[in-house]
């Protein structure tokens, strides 16, 4: 009987390194897809705002609708760590080139207030 509860023990002092290991990954995986999803959106911001001589107003400027307009992106991307498209768009007074013509949106961040264990900086600051 004796036996058999150290090797319960020890199966479940496993399982808790195991579970610990496997929630960082799936983390870490959500951290790579947001700076993914921060750098698909803000090339596709600049290549609006090159082509459009016009920066975007809105995200939505950027999706692919039925008239023809956007076809920058297939959709706004879902927040990882919100879980949401609550991003947060920065408006700036910078021209990216001569030709262009309005103001508009020049960054995205992420709206999530936590901070990245692995990197000490919150979210909304990537």
């Amino acid at each position: 009987m004796l036996e058999l509860m150290v090797v319960i023990a020890i199966i479940m002092i496993l399982l808790g390194l195991a579970a610990g290991k496997y929630q960082r990954s799936i983390l870490r995986s959500k951290e790579a897809a947001l700076k993914q999803d921060l750098r698909v959106m803000r090339d596709a911001i600049q290549q609006y705002t090159l082509d459009k001589d016009a920066a975007p107003q809105s995200l939505d400027e950027l999706v692919d609708h039925k008239d023809g307009n956007g076809g920058y992106l297939r959709e706004v991307p879902v927040d990882p760590i919100t879980q949401r498209t609550d991003w947060v768009p920065v408006r700036d007074d910078v021209l990216l080139s001569p030709e262009q013509t309005a103001t508009g949106i020049s960054d995205v961040h992420s709206a999530s207030n936590e901070t990245s264990p692995f990197t000490n900086t919150v979210y909304s600051t990537w």
